[in-house]
């Protein structure tokens, strides 16, 4: 039972305090996480971070099994990259899982197995590591795979066929970006590496639908296509020079500097990330702005880039889905501070009062007894 002289008002408004209290002690972490996440949705590194760090949180043998799945699907370079984020966040590993990893990676690099990797980049134009990439674009650079391109596609455009504008168009900016190469005296090489990597994931179907539709567009802007079906009617990549000049004529350079800056941003993934770590991003990639996120994110993360893109996919490079389930962590907990201050407000209020009223009773009761002993007040009064 309540005790009288504490007013109900005053239960309830300190009730309401309490209440409040729990329900934000209980929201904060949550609340602070989603703060964190919002505040960091224009740093990928720092984004990508929050999440790994929840990730590892909840299973510490996450990275373990993604090294054994990587080392069982033959790609050493993804389980090195697990290696390399494990360290970063202090995971710890078994000592002969991680040897495993390095052996794998020793016998990817070995001398025989890199020259083949080489070679087959070079005849076939295909990159998926940076040993074919070398290859590809030794190719390009010695204008012959460009060239291939080129007259290949633009064959089918003269006749009427199914073009892959896209790749008609990377390789005729790829072109005239060799020649800039050779006058800059290699300046222009990460473009070039760039633009070659997206045109060779255009091939082998690993290009973002997002991404390809915007670079198609942008492809068929850079081409002016008259000249290029006279370009491609007499050119052969048994004269190359010839052929090559003819193609770069038809390269509208003042309409490219978005496809360029395409290629420099997929050129800075692959110097920190590798040629894979660029793959995975164009495959993840919806536009340009994702690929310079994900640019960033090499810049910042180095090896670790291709590990945090499994498992984070585009959640690495922006907020996705998940920003409303936490704008309402947030939300919550604004809702329960508010609860918390207004009670605190109550509670304060009706104290007060209450010591007030208090006060005015006994004030009220000194009066009342003084009147009804009017001997205590007389002597004063006839001094």
């Amino acid at each position: 039972m309540i005790p009288q002289r504490i007013k109900p008002g005053i239960v309830l408004a300190v009730a309401g305090l309490l209440a409040s209290a729990a329900v934000g002690a209980a929201w904060w972490p949550h609340a602070y996480r989603a703060g964190a996440v919002i505040a960091a949705q224009e740093d990928p590194a720092r984004l990508s971070d929050l999440q790994i760090a929840v990730l590892l949180k909840s299973d510490s043998a996450l990275v373990a099994r993604q090294i054994e799945e990587a080392l069982a699907a033959g790609d050493p370079d993804l389980a090195e990259s697990f290696v390399a984020l494990a360290r970063e966040h202090r995971v710890a590993l078994d000592a002969a899982l991680v040897q495993r990893v390095s052996d794998a990676v020793a016998a990817e690099k070995a001398p025989t197995a890199v020259a083949m990797r080489f070679a087959t980049g070079l005849v076939t134009g295909q990159a998926d590591d940076v040993a074919s990439l070398s290859g590809t674009v030794a190719g390009d650079l010695f204008v012959f795979g460009d060239i291939r391109d080129a007259v290949r596609e633009g064959k089918h455009l003269v006749m009427g066929e199914e073009t892959d504008r896209l790749v008609l168009g990377l390789a005729t900016a790829g072109l005239a970006v060799t020649a800039a190469t050779y006058v800059s005296a290699g300046g222009a090489a990460p473009v070039r590496a760039g633009l070659t990597l997206v045109k060779d994931a255009r091939k082998v179907g690993r290009l973002g639908e997002g991404l390809a539709a915007w670079a198609g567009r942008s492809a068929r802007e850079v081409v002016d296509a008259p000249l290029l079906q006279q370009a491609v009617a007499s050119g052969s990549v048994l004269r190359p020079g010839e052929t090559a000049t003819a193609i770069r004529a038809a390269f509208r350079a003042e309409k490219a500097g978005a496809l360029i800056r395409l290629g420099k941003d997929v050129g800075r993934i692959t110097e920190k990330a590798g040629t894979r770590g660029a793959l995975d991003s164009l495959k993840l990639a919806e536009g340009p702005k994702d690929v310079a996120r994900a640019a960033r994110l090499a810049e910042a993360k180095g090896g670790q880039t291709r590990a945090i893109l499994k498992l984070l996919g585009r959640g690495a490079l922006l907020l996705t889905a998940g920003a409303f389930n936490l704008a309402l962590w947030l939300f919550g907990a604004l809702m329960s501070l508010f609860g918390f201050v207004a009670s605190l407000k109550a509670t304060t209020e009706r104290a007060t009062q209450a010591w007030i009223d208090r006060g005015k009773r006994r004030r009220l009761r000194r009066m009342q007894a003084a009147a009804a002993r009017p001997e205590l007040v007389a002597p004063v009064a006839c001094g």
